[in-house]
């Protein structure tokens, strides 16, 4: 995941640690606002769009929990992580409470906090894809229509999807050339992620590699413990 030009709000009152901390995650590539309390970080947050907020805890004048209310009135999709020096499991709960995504506890290593962010906006990224309204794709040779679950090759008749063979379909074009995780699908279209739907997918995944199975330009390829590709050879190779 390009994490390249995404911005972070970071709210933190210890002036050394924040510093810190911000010129570690520009380091790494991201856009990153520091503000000294929760007052500041509102105004802020007001004054431009995050791809994601990292909120101290324990501040002056407002504190973390009371800041992320207020940011989640504005914007309920924004990822939130809590940084705390207190380890005790009320304010962990009360965090979750007002929207937390992650929480981590000071001291923390600095990598776990970027493998956090990173996943995060991945997350967020790929579920606004899966929420995609795009009910129309070209597949190489293919049309989908997924409103109606029609498969067409070329000028032949069209194949009627099932339900879920059509969801699968429809996801894995929204990636086209790109990783479908495995567990999105999963949670989108089986509403669970365990063994049995896991082999369930499988089994789609094959039936569709059937359909698919007439234009050699187009391939369903398997990424090993993440999840699938769509591929489409003539665009890859432009």
């Amino acid at each position: 995941m390009e994490t390249e030009n995404k911005k972070i709000l970071l709210v933190e009152d210890d002036p050394n640690f924040g510093t810190v901390l911000k010129d570690y995650l520009a380091m790494n590539d991201y856009n990153v606002t520091h503000a000294k309390n929760g007052m500041e970080g509102f105004e802020k947050f007001k004054k431009d769009d995050f791809d994601l907020c990292i909120l101290d805890v324990m501040m002056p004048y407002k504190d973390g929990f009371t800041l992320a209310k207020e940011i989640r009135e504005k914007n309920a999709e924004v990822p939130i992580i809590f940084l705390t020096a207190k380890a005790m499991k009320e304010d962990v709960m009360k965090g979750y409470k007002v929207g937390a995504d992650d929480y981590l506890n000071k001291p923390f290593d600095s990598e776990v906090l970027l493998m956090k962010i990173k996943a995060i906006i991945q997350r967020k990224a790929t579920d606004s894809i899966a929420d995609s309204k795009q009910f129309e794709f070209e597949v190489g040779n293919f049309h989908l229509n997924s409103k109606l679950r029609f498969l067409t090759y070329k000028k032949e008749d069209s194949i009627k999807l099932s339900p879920k063979e059509n969801e699968l379909l429809r996801m894995l074009a929204l990636h086209k050339n790109d990783l479908m995780p495995r567990e999105l699908a999963l949670t989108k279209i089986w509403r669970d992620d365990n063994y049995f739907t896991s082999r369930s997918m499988d089994v789609y995944i094959a039936k569709l590699r059937k359909y698919l199975g007439k234009d050699d330009g187009v391939e369903i390829i398997n990424i090993h413990g993440e999840g699938f590709r769509l591929v489409v050879k003539d665009e890859v190779d432009n």
